[in-house]
């Protein structure tokens, strides 16, 4: 609509443009002594000049309007019931079951090789016959004056060689010189096999006897 009027308003101010040159070229004639019937002419031609408008364009059809539509009222809304939001409860912390320790594996130590048989043994004398006669030979003088008798008990310790390394009276015969001359005796004269430990070693030991001493 625009572009058409602003082509009608030019094509008006050129025939306004040209009607007035022709004007100015009439009056240069009139002025000139030109013939005025050849100005008339050419005054009617221009001024009979039909200027035709374009048409008006034709006004877009509108659009009907929209028919209405029979809408069903919104359904009535019932609000949300309330929402009771709980606090999270405390993470629970679970440890993995840990199976107990294997019992230890039960080891049997072979059985020990059986023990040698024992070869402890006690005191034995030795050659006692022997020995006890020079014992009672050897019989106290001042004990033989006095006409002493008797008997005595004994206990004497025998070291790992076999020898009397120790005496003392068990029982007394009454008389101390004869209890002294009995341990003198036996410390003096006496041999012993010796004892013996477990693995067959000469070890100390004891033995004890008596002694009498007695008037021929």
């Amino acid at each position: 609509m625009a572009y058409a009027d602003q082509q009608t308003s030019g094509n008006r101010i050129a025939a306004i443009i040209i009607v007035a040159i022709i004007h100015v070229f009439v009056g240069y004639l009139f002025i000139s002594g030109l013939a005025i019937e050849a100005a008339k002419k050419v005054v009617e031609r221009v001024t009979t000049i039909d200027i035709e408008e374009p048409p008006p364009p034709e006004p877009e059809d509108e659009p009907p309007p929209p028919e209405p539509q029979d809408t069903a009222p919104p359904p009535p809304v019932a609000p949300p019931p309330p929402i009771n939001i709980a606090p999270a409860p405390p993470p629970i912390q679970t440890q993995p079951t840990i199976p107990p320790p294997a019992p230890p594996a039960l080891v049997i130590p072979p059985p020990a090789p059986p023990a040698p048989p024992s070869q402890a043994r006690g005191v034995s004398p030795r050659g006692q016959n022997r020995w006890a006669a020079r014992i009672q030979e050897n019989y106290p003088s001042r004990a033989l004056r006095e006409e002493i008798q008797g008997t005595v008990g004994v206990r004497v310790t025998v070291n790992a060689d076999g020898r009397v390394s120790a005496c003392s009276v068990t029982a007394s015969s009454g008389s101390s010189i004869l209890d002294e001359a009995a341990c003198a005796g036996m410390q003096r004269y006496a041999r012993f096999d010796p004892a013996l430990d477990a693995a067959g070693n000469p070890t100390s030991g004891n033995w004890a006897t008596r002694i009498t001493y007695r008037l021929n």
